[in-house]
Order: C-alpha cells, then sequence, then structure tokens
C-alpha cells in the first residue's frame, strides 16, 4: 500500500492524523501492545463499522505513521517506529506515555 517516503513525512500531517481520538489510541494501542508482526483491524477490538475502521487506517497510512501489508483480503498494519523516531524524535514517546481517557 502507498505511503509517503521519510524524507516527505509533515509534522502537521502527522499530528492532524493524531489528533482524532480513535487513531491516536490507535497508535499507542500499536506501540504498547504489538509484536515484531502486523496486526488486522479485528486485533484492535474496536466496536466500529469496517467502513469507519478502513477510513481512519487509511488516513493513518497516508500520514506515514503506519505501514499497512495486503495479505489476501486482509490488510495488516504496523507503526512505522524507526521512520517516525527518524524524523521527529521523541513524538512516539509521547503517544506511547499518553494516557487515553476513561471511555463510558
Amino acid at each position: 500500500m502507498p505511503e509517503p517516503a521519510v524524507e516527505n513525512l509533515r509534522l502537521e500531517t502527522v499530528l492532524g492524523a493524531l489528533s482524532d481520538p480513535l487513531r491516536l489510541r490507535i497508535v499507542r494501542k500499536l506501540l504498547l501492545e504489538s509484536e515484531e508482526y502486523d496486526h488486522t483491524c479485528g486485533w484492535f477490538g474496536l466496536d466500529r463499522p469496517k467502513s469507519s475502521l478502513t477510513h481512519h487506517f487509511k488516513a493513518l497510512r497516508e500520514a506515514g505513521i503506519t505501514r499497512q501489508r495486503q495479505y489476501g483480503l486482509e490488510r495488516r498494519s504496523q507503526i512505522r517506529i524507526t521512520d517516525l523516531d527518524a524524523r521527529f524524535p521523541g513524538l512516539l514517546n509521547l503517544v506511547a506515555t499518553w494516557t487515553p481517557p476513561a471511555t463510558p
């Protein structure tokens, strides 16, 4: 799936994608709970329509935050940790240490 090259990552685009609370939770979960492999949308346990999740994962990929790979009918996501740390040092640490508000 297409994603911006490291030198084309823009802070305002990355922050814009992370400004959505659901996308911020997705990135945080990947950072804190992910292994070395990538994950399907179902792994996140989000109670949202598939079309909504597709939109959010596309926004993260197009901003350069995640990398998605197609495996048959599934798309799997992982954080571009090396690329983001090189371009915006400390940003992912801020996301990982963020405490989401309690959900009702």
